[in-house]
C-alpha cells in the first residue's frame, strides 16, 4: 500500500482535549495509524490494480480469441 498521512500528535491531543487519559489516546492513535497502514487503500492503489486488472482482462480476451478461432478452423 501507499503512504498516507496520518497526524497522530494532533489526534491524540484532540482525544485528551475532549477529556480522554492520554495512555488510552496514546493507544488509540497507535491503533489507529497500524489501521491505516495496513487496510486503506489509496488512489495510486487503486490505479495500479485497476492496470492489473485491464491487462488481465485484455490477456483472458486475447486468448479466448485465440481458442474460438482454433475451434472455427477445426469444425
Amino acid at each position: 500500500m501507499g503512504a498516507t498521512s496520518f497526524d497522530t500528535h494532533t489526534f491524540v491531543k484532540r482525544l485528551t482535549e475532549a477529556g480522554m487519559p492520554e495512555a488510552q489516546a496514546e493507544v488509540l492513535a497507535d491503533s489507529q495509524t497500524k489501521l491505516i497502514d495496513e487496510k486503506l487503500a489509496t488512489k495510486q492503489d487503486l490505479k495500479e490494480l485497476e492496470l492489473r486488472l485491464t491487462i488481465r482482462l485484455g490477456s483472458m480476451v486475447v486468448i479466448a480469441i485465440g481458442v474460438v478461432a482454433t475451434l472455427v478452423k477445426l469444425l
